[in-house]
């Protein structure tokens, strides 16, 4: 699996280099900036990137944006976003064209080699995976909206393992339930928030976030 990596902090970067390089991926670009980021993209199609935020010459969202672009310009385009905190902002940033294979990590989450891994691998083949602690903030966030607050806490609990692109088994797994009773609640919550349903676990993923990602009367407010 061909990856290019974007980080502008040499010992990190060499670090996913070697754990990347010793679990089966092959680096095929590694770089330290937005611009070159972009080109790097845009010249080797890798089957996943994985991308920091923050990167020069800006030093804010370079990487992200570099990254949105180039999706624009490469559909689907798989991308695994690394933050130093949570920012909802970006989250549904890269989120916003629902085209899949995405993911938002904790810089953190990489100390965890085989959570890093098995999440790249994830987003490689499309799927979406958020950090636990993006989504916690992207659901308290929304939690005054009249919808969510239908949910019961069993289903929050699910509709937050889903969303952290868990499938079923590993839902029924963490909850110590059956995938029966799983699916059950899976139901439930797609009825009360009124999306349709889909054979495809990542999509499903995507309907729940961009639900999520919906402005709310706050955010208008304050965007006006």
């Amino acid at each position: 699996m061909r990856v290019v990596i974007a980080e502008d902090l040499a010992l990190l970067r060499e670090g996913l280099i070697r754990i990347l390089q010793t679990t089966g991926f092959e680096v095929i670009a590694s770089v330290d900036n937005g611009p070159a980021l972009t080109q790097a993209l845009m010249t080797h199609r890798p089957d996943v990137a994985i991308v920091d935020v923050r990167l020069p010459p800006t030093f804010t969202d370079e990487g992200l944006r570099a990254a949105i672009a180039v999706r624009k310009r490469i559909p689907g385009l798989p991308i695994v976003v690394l933050s130093q905190y949570v920012e909802q902002l970006y989250a549904r940033e890269l989120m916003s064209d629902r085209a899949g294979a995405v993911g938002y990590l904790l810089k953190d989450r990489v100390m965890d080699v085989g959570q890093f891994v098995a999440a790249v691998r994830q987003v490689a083949s499309g799927s979406t995976v958020m950090d636990p602690e993006v989504v916690s903030a992207l659901l308290t966030h929304r939690a005054t909206d009249p919808t969510l607050r239908t949910l019961s806490p069993r289903e929050h609990e699910v509709l937050t393992l889903m969303a952290e692109g868990r499938s079923n088994a590993a839902i029924a797994a963490r909850m110590f339930v059956t995938e029966k009773t799983v699916s059950k609640h899976i139901s439930t919550i797609f009825t009360k928030l009124d999306l349709g349903l889909s054979q495809s676990h990542h999509r499903r993923v995507l309907a729940v976030l961009a639900y999520l990602e919906k402005p709310t009367e706050t955010d208008k407010t304050a965007s006006g």
